[in-house]
């Protein structure tokens, strides 16, 4: 009858599959993509041209890219653990909105880097960061976005309205009708999404000051609007 000693218990698959374990070349790899996540986090700064910065989405960048390499290193040398992990990746559900679409061209960058910095193409992964990174700053520098703004307009009575319009027609190179409410009271709200010259928004104060206007609010605006 065979016998079990203490030996036998602590002699088990897991001591073999993690025997092939580089502890040298996982911190290369780990350390790789983290100095890369800094330099897209640096490049994702500077180039920045949205309404509001997001500082966290920024932070995320660099655990991501990190994240990923320690994935793809764990799954390297074991064929069971990476089917495992598609398994247990494939119930993740992301619904944080991406509304700009160069933030998904970052996230598509720290995720690569996390793969090829895990899998030890840490000369591809640093080669490419540095063409992509140089790509955005050069283009980013160049091309200025120009978002246009919400005026809000709050009047009684609707004889004002030709006087309103062109009001904000001399005054944008352009200016579309967003929405149009109209309360009780005989009292109407008008949203404009206007661009206008060169940053000049005195003219609001021309607005503010006409007969029956109760107020006038201009809103930077990004695209996205729910009436």
């Amino acid at each position: 009858m065979d016998t079990i000693n203490f030996q036998d218990i602590f002699k088990s698959k897991f001591l073999e599959q993690t025997s092939s374990f580089s502890i040298v070349d996982s911190l290369i790899g780990l350390f790789a993509s983290l100095v890369i996540g800094l330099f897209i986090y640096w490049v994702y700064k500077k180039t920045f041209t949205g309404v509001i910065y997001s500082h966290t989405f920024n932070i995320s960048l660099i655990v991501m890219s990190m994240a990923t390499s320690l994935v793809i290193i764990g799954i390297s040398s074991n064929v069971l653990l990476s089917l495992g992990m598609v398994g247990a990746l494939s119930i993740v559900r992301f619904r944080t909105p991406i509304k700009d679409p160069i933030d998904i061209v970052y996230l598509f960058w720290a995720i690569i880097v996390g793969i090829l910095s895990g899998a030890g193409f840490v000369p591809l992964a640093v080669l490419g960061s540095l063409l992509i990174g140089a790509i955005l700053i050069f283009f980013g520098n160049r091309i200025k976005v120009e978002n246009p703004y919400l005026l809000v307009v709050r009047y009684n009575g609707h004889s004002i309205e030709k006087s309103l319009e062109h009001v904000v027609s001399e005054n944008s190179k352009k200016h579309t009708i967003k929405s149009k409410s109209v309360m009780p009271g005989n009292e109407y709200e008008v949203t404009y999404e206007i661009r206008v010259r060169e940053n000049d928004m005195s003219f609001i104060n021309n607005i503010s000051e006409m007969d029956g206007v109760r107020s006038a609010i201009m809103l930077s605006y990004d695209g996205n609007f729910t009436a």
